[in-house]
């Protein structure tokens, strides 16, 4: 685990106070975001809804630097899921443009602090322009393991189930008897990612969204008013300091040891 606060919390302050309840042996190794609110930040604003889109990329910025100077090994993001494709379409192009942007402008930096980027989700309805883009950056970031920042993107988790199916299927040499649920999660598209420790769900919305159906089973969950544009690095201190109070069981009477996770 690497830690560096060097320049990044202000003494007196609140993420100061909040750093000082943190148990860094105790983090969690993978966090997951559904970064929800912008268009109604927006419209609380009285801004168009691309403006909380573009306004969300500094949450987005705020976020990968914390989880990464804390120590957060993975950091998955639910960047566009395919009911996406159903909002306007002047929306979702922009959408898709400003994911292209974030890239070009911020890959010098992934370089520099040693950042993967993964793709989970049905690449092949990407738009061609979007996953270029992507395969170029993650090119470039895949021999780094300080943060690895897995994007969901054309993402759906009952999909992800199915298209798991679907390998096994086409595999055709797996016997039922002997699929157990390691094996079918080897078919998953997040295969040799553990699954996240804390879900962490901005907005205040109460639903998962479709996101990460099988691999949430036993994440811890942190349910957030604030909007995503408004998201800065207290709030994932804060989710952090509340993970740490709770007593993971999966499923036993008392919590278990790290090491038997």
């Amino acid at each position: 685990m690497e830690i560096d606060l060097k320049g990044f919390i202000s003494p007196g302050s609140e993420e100061e106070k909040l750093v000082r309840e943190l148990d860094f042996s105790r983090l969690p190794r993978h966090v997951a975001v559904i970064m929800d609110g912008n268009g109604r930040w927006a419209e609380k604003r009285h801004k168009p809804r691309m403006e909380g889109h573009r306004a969300g990329s500094k949450a987005v910025q705020e976020t990968v630097e914390s989880c990464a100077r804390l120590g957060v090994r993975y950091l998955t993001l639910y960047a566009f899921s395919r009911e996406n494709w159903k909002r306007p379409k002047k929306e979702v192009a922009l959408l898709w443009r400003l994911l292209e942007d974030y890239l070009r402008k911020q890959d010098k930096d992934l370089i520099k602090n040693r950042i993967k980027v993964l793709v989970i989700g049905r690449r092949e309805e990407i738009p061609d322009s979007t996953e270029r883009e992507l395969k170029r950056v993650e090119a470039l970031t895949r021999d780094f393991d300080r943060l690895t920042i897995v994007l969901a993107l054309n993402y759906s988790g009952r999909t992800e189930i199915v298209d798991a199916a679907r390998r096994i299927l086409r595999e055709g040499n797996v016997d039922p008897a002997l699929l157990d649920e390691e094996g079918f999660a080897r078919r998953l598209y997040t295969a040799g990612i553990p699954d996240p420790d804390l879900l962490i769900r901005t907005s205040g919305e109460l639903r998962v969204s479709n996101f990460l159906l099988w691999q949430i089973a036993y994440s811890e969950i942190w349910i957030t008013p604030v909007f995503w544009p408004d998201f800065r690095r207290r709030h994932i201190l804060q989710a952090l300091v509340d993970f740490q109070k709770r007593e993971r069981r999966f499923g036993a009477v008392h919590a278990l040891p790290p090491e038997s996770i």
